[in-house]
């Protein structure tokens, strides 16, 4: 059991990593804090930030231990107008700014800041294995040149000699919210499909592996610089697609959705899932991680079994 004085500030911390990750670390024996534009929200103490006029309670960081940098628009919710992508951009880096400056210009006890980003950095790379080595996609890649920017914001953080970890996150499974909802709704209407050529590879981790990867960077010192949080076991669209329904109990009735159909649907969007990565996460097992949920039908049945 932790001393329930060690105490961690997450921004982002009402979102869906945000929320599982509170209640991971309440178990564990922190106490936990919101950075929030509301002032109170549930029963998790908050304190006020506006990353867009650069405002912050300044006791946000003075209370905190450690930092959980998950803020963020969501990339999903609709479609990439040019006014959504600029929103998409200046809340991630905005926000991660922000902090850099609070760490700078305030006296804190911050011991680690651990950062979020997205394996989006490497782009549309087929089957090529992506590590923390591959140099990110071109800049004409927006989800690319977000998650580019991003890091870059954490780095000011960590060249104030602050142990700061960067975490490349792939797709998230929850049934509470973010992509797998998504894409189960059609399955259980028994209008489930491969997407595009089907081909192109998922890289995906459990909410609650998720949530503990970020507890154990956050508590052990030998965590530092960029990570994969990925399982080590990515698959295809299709291969999602087909053990989705299997656990489902559904049948896979269409063809795939053509490429076109998406595009014309989702825009530019369409690139969270057309996309095809494939990303290692040899380097968190060499620091010694251990997955809950390697496999992704076993992920699936913890989240789907009892339906």
């Amino acid at each position: 059991m932790k001393q329930s004085l060690r105490k961690v500030l997450i921004s982002g911390g009402r979102g869906l990593i945000g929320m599982r990750l509170s209640e991971m670390l309440i178990d564990a024996g922190y106490e936990v804090a919101h950075l929030s534009r509301q002032t109170s929200h549930g029963h998790y103490c908050s304190f006020r930030w506006d990353p867009a006029t650069g405002q912050i309670d300044e006791g946000a960081l003075r209370y905190a231990d450690y930092v959980v940098n998950l803020a963020g628009a969501s990339v999903s919710d609709e479609k990439w107008s040019e006014e959504r992508k600029r929103e998409i951009l200046d809340s991630r880096v905005g926000g991660t700014n922000l902090l850099a400056r609070e760490l700078r210009e305030r006296d804190h006890h911050v011991k680690a800041f651990i950062s979020a980003s997205a394996i989006g950095i490497y782009g549309d790379a087929n089957g090529r294995l992506l590590d923390e080595t591959t140099p990110p996609a071109p800049s004409d890649d927006f989800l690319a040149t977000v998650a580019t920017q991003w890091e870059q914001a954490a780095h000011h953080v960590q060249e104030l000699g602050i142990r700061t970890v960067v975490t490349r996150i792939g797709i998230v499974l929850s049934d509470a919210g973010g992509a797998l909802p998504q894409i189960a709704r059609p399955v259980k209407l028994m209008a489930g499909a491969a997407l595009g050529s089907g081909k192109q590879y998922m890289s995906w981790i459990h909410i609650d592996d998720l949530c503990r990867l970020l507890i154990q960077m956050m508590e052990d010192t030998d965590w530092q610089g960029t990570y994969n949080a990925v399982t080590p076991n990515p698959v295809t669209n299709k291969e999602f697609t087909t053990t989705l329904a299997e656990v489902l109990h559904r049948p896979l009735v269409l063809p795939k959705v053509p490429e076109f159909g998406l595009k014309l649907v989702m825009g530019e969007m369409s690139e969270i899932v057309l996309a095809s990565q494939r990303v290692s996460a040899q380097k968190v097992l060499q620091q010694g991680f251990q997955f809950e949920y390697p496999e992704l039908k076993q992920a699936l049945e913890a989240l789907y079994g009892e339906e």
